[in-house]
């Protein structure tokens, strides 16, 4: 469904008259009706994602994009820095001596991007088992 008919479905479902929709947006009489392409230019699509409250991205494609992302909840970001120093702590003060590399001691600025790395690996962790483990009666 090109762009021109979804917008005279939503127009239809809305119970919105055509010739009101261009009347709002500034656009000719009879200008959607005239389009043969089936498809708006960008600024004149813009004006009607705008007045119809709908996203650009819906009306180009006609689908609507869910956001299902899973937040991290204050207590998550807890758990996150508590294991997150747990596993630093261990590593810099180990009962195997401290972190190394080839032998090497990791350097401070070393030691930081790991523990930035190490971040962000948990926080990734922790939405995955959100998502894995979260019985379906709690996902909304």
């Amino acid at each position: 469904m090109d762009s021109v008919e979804l917008v005279k479905k939503i127009c239809k479902e809305r119970k919105i008259p055509i010739s009101r929709l261009e009347r709002d947006c500034g656009f000719s009489n009879g200008y959607i009706r005239k389009l043969q392409e089936g498809k708006f230019p960008s600024d004149r699509l813009l004006i009607i994602s705008d007045y119809l409250n709908l996203p650009i991205t819906y009306l180009m494609t006609g689908k609507m994009e869910v956001q299902n992302e899973i937040a991290l909840t204050a207590k998550d970001q807890r758990d996150i820095k508590k294991d997150l120093n747990n596993i630093m702590e261990k590593l810099s003060s180990g009962d195997a001596g401290p972190a190394s590399y080839d032998g090497e001691e990791l350097d401070p600025e070393a030691a930081e991007l790991f523990r930035d790395e190490l971040e962000i690996a948990l926080r990734r962790l922790k939405i995955i088992n959100k998502e894995k483990y979260t019985p379906k009666k709690y996902k909304k």
